[in-house]
């Protein structure tokens, strides 16, 4: 296991901290908006990593929230770590019967594992609430050893589009507007290739505001690859160490 000083571990048997009925209450309302506003993200994201992923390898999910993200992946056989800066989020995967969570803030690296750490890494609906999203990417390419995956997903935006969009508390289910920040598919791409990630493929998927769908934002999942080092892409499973 990797060393986890520089965050709060989420332990299992849970601490006194934990409410099963209130994360109960969070996870069953986060995933029935999802359903309701058809956000298929999570399928979209597998079915693009699928054929580069292992039963029995690790994949850490980058702002797990409720586990909806990872699901497919841990029903595969991967094993999910998750890393989010959300107690409530990590209680609700508690209550889903993920085991292996670290709480910390996704802008603030390092993050508290050690290096190549995991085979594979996943990363949806986050990056569109940090101003700056390249420790996000650095530091997936440190805890990612050579040849590993990393799938992304956030809403996008061409090249002469705004790069901040506020979204009404309704839409954004919260008690006030929320400030989203837009990356063009050339941002993307260089933030990977600095990271020393190569894109492999991505696809587009609308990310409806609203139940109705009426109001949406142009989504993209984008699945890179992890430049290969001396000992090329491993296929066997490695456990955060």
């Amino acid at each position: 296991m990797g060393s986890r000083t520089a965050g709060e571990r989420i332990t299992i048997p849970p601490d006194d901290a934990y409410d099963p009925v209130a994360a109960q209450a969070t996870a069953e309302a986060y995933d029935s908006e999802a359903r309701a506003t058809g956000y298929l993200g999570p399928e979209v994201a597998f079915g693009l990593m699928y054929e580069y992923v292992m039963p029995g390898q690790s994949l850490l999910d980058l702002g797990i929230g409720t586990g909806l993200s990872s699901v497919l992946f841990r029903k595969a056989g991967l094993r999910v770590y998750g890393v989010d800066g959300s107690r409530e989020m990590l209680d609700a995967c508690l209550w889903k019967g993920y085991t292996d969570l670290t709480r910390h803030d996704l802008a603030a690296p390092p993050y508290p594992f050690a290096s190549a750490s995991f085979d594979h890494a996943l990363c949806l609906g986050v990056l569109n609430f940090l101003s700056d999203p390249s420790p996000v990417f650095v530091e997936t390419a440190r805890l990612l050893g050579p040849g590993g995956a990393f799938a992304l997903l956030m809403a996008s935006r061409d090249e002469d589009e705004a790069a901040e969009l506020v979204i009404a508390p309704e839409d954004a289910k919260a008690d006030e507007p929320v400030k989203m920040h837009l990356y063009s598919r050339a941002q993307i791409s260089g933030l990977l290739e600095n990271a020393g990630f190569t894109l492999l493929k991505s696809l587009p998927l609308p990310l409806y505001m609203d139940r109705e769908k009426s109001r949406s934002l142009a989504g993209m999942c984008y699945v890179a690859r992890k430049s290969e080092g001396k000992n090329g892409f491993r296929t066997h499973c490695l456990s955060p160490r």
